[in-house]
């Protein structure tokens, strides 16, 4: 006779991970990745709702979670960075706004009806005031790590920053091969690509660099390759700055140069590159819902915007009867 005991050891049991979606990166890939708007009843687009719940159930049945977030941009332009430097993210902003991003407004209107539906379903939208979801993805891997396994799911290579093999954090790579083929991430992967051997100094690299879709200048004249050159020669950002002030000889011409310009801007670049570790995020139960949430206004939501079949996807990938 097998006891109860035995019976249980003989289940297989999914070992802990929790994975973090960059919320806003998802939905945004699903609206302009699903052509089809497919209007709701009463004429609400709903192609990056569909799609964003299709992509959360195939990550759930791809990488079996047993905890899980979707992290959401209370700000998605933090006034920390424009004061840190004000070119951040500006030339995303709507055209005389200080601070509304330009969207199209067949996704804008749906915004609001996917968060309602995964919190009806009862995953956690956790945001934080005054951060992007960034700095929520930061803070929570801060507050689990080294305690089970991460995976930052996110199409924005800014999060490179958090991988940390000793620590099981691993970024799910969205932006070249969709969600279903997503990366994995590991400093492998770092090293072999930007020739960084840690999420930290991919982070300074990109600092050296510079990025234009957020509107960081970097330094002139330098690449990546040289920013990367840089980082392994003398390790850290403030080893080679140190480097630059004490007059290391090999550091010369243009190059010193130009680092020597670049100051100002290398000492702002870490409050706006460096993901926040300690954003005022609600500390709730993250496992991953064995029930509805809020089973009427799901049934309201499914039935006003026409949900039932991304919907069912999502709760067969969590287990959840409907």
């Amino acid at each position: 006779m097998t006891t109860s005991s035995e019976a249980t050891a003989d289940v297989d049991v999914a070992p802990p991970q929790l994975l973090l979606l960059d919320t806003a990166s998802l939905y945004f890939r699903a609206f302009y990745g699903m052509k089809d708007l497919r209007e709701a009843p009463d004429g609400t687009p709903t192609n990056a709702v569909r799609g964003l719940l299709d992509m959360v159930a195939t990550l759930v049945g791809r990488f079996s979670p047993t905890h899980l977030a979707c992290c959401w941009d209370d700000d998605w332009r933090p006034d920390f960075r424009v004061q840190a430097i004000p070119s951040y993210k500006s030339h995303r902003l709507v055209e005389g706004s200080g601070d509304k991003e330009e969207a199209p407004p067949e996704l804008e209107v749906q915004v609001p009806v996917l968060r309602r539906v995964l919190e009806a379903v009862g995953i956690p939208v956790l945001g934080a005031p005054g951060y992007e979801a960034d700095d929520v993805i930061g803070t929570l891997t801060a507050r689990h790590h080294g305690r089970l396994p991460v995976g930052v799911v996110t199409g924005d290579r800014d999060l490179f920053q958090l991988v940390d093999d000793g620590a099981g954090v691993t970024v799910v790579y969205t932006a070249k091969q969709g969600v279903r083929d997503a990366e994995e991430i590991h400093q492998a992967d770092l090293q072999r690509r930007y020739a960084v051997p840690t999420g930290r100094a991919y982070a300074e690299m990109s600092m050296l660099r510079g990025d234009t879709s957020d509107g960081l200048p970097g330094v002139k004249g330098i690449g990546e390759k040289t920013a990367a050159a840089l980082i392994e020669q003398y390790g850290t950002l403030a080893a080679l700055r140190e480097a630059v002030d004490s007059g290391d000889p090999a550091i010369k011409g243009a190059r010193r140069t130009n680092l020597e310009a670049g100051a100002a801007y290398l000492d702002a670049a870490p409050r706006v590159v460096l993901v926040a570790h300690d954003a005022p995020v609600a500390d709730v139960p993250l496992t991953l819902p064995r029930e509805l949430a809020d089973p009427g206004t799901l049934h309201q939501l499914v039935e006003t915007y026409d949900l039932g079949n991304p919907v069912a996807r999502l709760l067969a990938a969590l287990s959840i009867a409907p």
